[in-house]
């Protein structure tokens, strides 16, 4: 197996565009959860959300296909400019590189079509009596649709377009497995470099749900949080009060590459990547297993393949959703792998300050993974919290080997872990990262 690293980071974050903008607000506990602009939110029951200001993709993308623009959709507008942002991180030209060794994997989920788009047709296809009438949609509303329409809205257009804009011709790969989408989007591609068919690949994630049918499809589940605290107290991962989580979107990209490749061309390196765990806990499709048997398979293979020692994990980035399920699943199965060591091991999600990404959200944590190794200090919870279920509390820093640069080298990695749609990311000071 060939060995893998992270050497380029892009980032579109609620709150942060760009990885500099980003990890100066996760330090500083900037939160980018806010009310509603993308829409009139005032008559409807879900009034804060974590949005993004669109990036100026344009920009980035190269004159010949800016024609793509119109048939991008949100998400693959953020998954564009953060691939973009990666790539350039990384410093490198990809007319110096056989586009056959480049892939792409991009984890995604669900694409809301727009509302303003869809009601004039739906409109036409109600009769008389105010009931929709399927033969009606066909008669008067087949004129009304863009050829090319439906492009906005498949979930693999990320992915094709992030292809497309750079060349790159090696795998393509979308995976669409919710909230664990982004972070095995990573692990993908991880692999696929392993075991020699890429030799970089551009991986992440990029997600927005900022409809309003679906948020109220989130309300009626009741996975958002009823909370009518300011909107920065609102998303509390772990917090004693916490009572659901605050929809967000953006979009996460690394640019993993091939060790001696990336050390011929002398990339900076960000971490290393070691192995992964899958699992599957089989409980239920809307909340997890009390018993965490799958959040715990996945950490203990992930740790068994990348061969680290449990006392040599410094600190995990924690899926925290800020629900009372979630996040007393996961401190259980922190304490079922690390047993008497997961009191004093650190622990901390970001979406205190971004919300749930979904499908982008484990991919943006691993930038922030990336960036907390680098520079040894914690994207920590919001200071409101008050009571931490299982009483793992975060540090404010953390010393991990640097360069004289101040950028990680090796031995500096990182390992990942995903099951049924949540995400644990861990990093070590010794031996090789692993993808949970």
């Amino acid at each position: 197996m060939r060995r893998v690293v992270v050497t380029g980071l892009g980032v579109v974050s609620p709150n942060g565009i760009g990885k500099e903008a980003f990890w100066s607000a996760c330090v500083a506990g900037k939160s980018g959860v806010g009310p509603i602009r993308s829409f009139d939110a005032s008559g409807h029951p879900v009034r804060i959300a974590a949005e993004v200001h669109d990036p100026d993709v344009g920009s980035l993308v190269p004159p010949e296909h800016r024609k793509h623009l119109k048939i991008m959709g949100r998400a693959s507008r953020f998954g564009v400019a953060a691939a973009g942002m990666a790539l350039a991180d990384s410093g490198l030209a990809m007319d110096r590189l056989d586009p056959a060794r480049v892939g792409v994997v991009m984890g995604a989920g669900l694409v809301p079509i727009d509302l303003p788009d869809l009601a004039p047709l739906l409109k036409e296809a109600v009769d008389g009596n105010g009931k929709f009438q399927p033969s009606l949609l066909g008669e008067r509303g087949r004129d009304g649709l863009f050829p090319l329409w439906l492009l906005k809205y498949l979930p693999n257009m990320a992915a094709a377009h992030i292809s497309l804009i750079c060349g790159a011709q090696g795998p393509n790969n979308t995976i669409v497995t919710a909230c664990a989408a982004g972070t095995q989007a990573v692990g993908e591609a991880f692999r696929l470099i392993a075991r020699d068919d890429a030799d970089l690949c551009l991986a992440g994630g990029a997600d927005s749900r900022m409809d309003p049918l679906l948020l109220l499809a989130y309300r009626a589940l009741g996975a958002l949080s009823p909370s009518t605290r300011p909107p920065a107290e609102v998303s509390r991962p772990f917090d004693a009060d916490r009572d659901g989580f605050v929809l967000g979107e953006g979009a996460g990209v690394l640019l993993l590459e091939e060790l001696e490749h990336a050390r011929r061309r002398g990339a900076i390196i960000y971490a290393e990547v070691l192995g992964l765990g899958t699992s599957f806990d089989a409980y239920a499709v809307t909340k997890p297993d009390p018993k965490a048997g799958g959040a715990a398979r996945a950490m203990t293979w992930a740790l068994r393949e990348a061969r680290v020692d449990l006392r040599d994990v410094d600190y995990i980035n924690a899926h925290g959703t800020s629900t009372r399920l979630n996040d007393q699943m996961e401190t259980t199965a922190v304490k079922r792998v690390f047993g008497e060591g997961a009191s004093a091991l650190p622990l901390s999600s970001i979406k205190s300050m971004i919300g749930h990404l979904i499908g982008a959200a484990g991919a943006v944590e691993a930038v922030a993974l990336a960036l907390t190794m680098q520079h040894g200090v914690l994207g920590v919870n919001p200071p409101v919290a008050r009571g931490r279920t299982g009483g793992l509390t975060p540090p404010a820093r953390l010393r991990f080997p640097t360069s004289p640069s101040g950028n990680a080298v090796l031995p500096c990695r990182l390992l990942l872990c995903w099951e049924t749609g949540r995400a644990t990311l861990s990093s070590r000071r010794r031996g090789p990262a692993v993808l949970c």
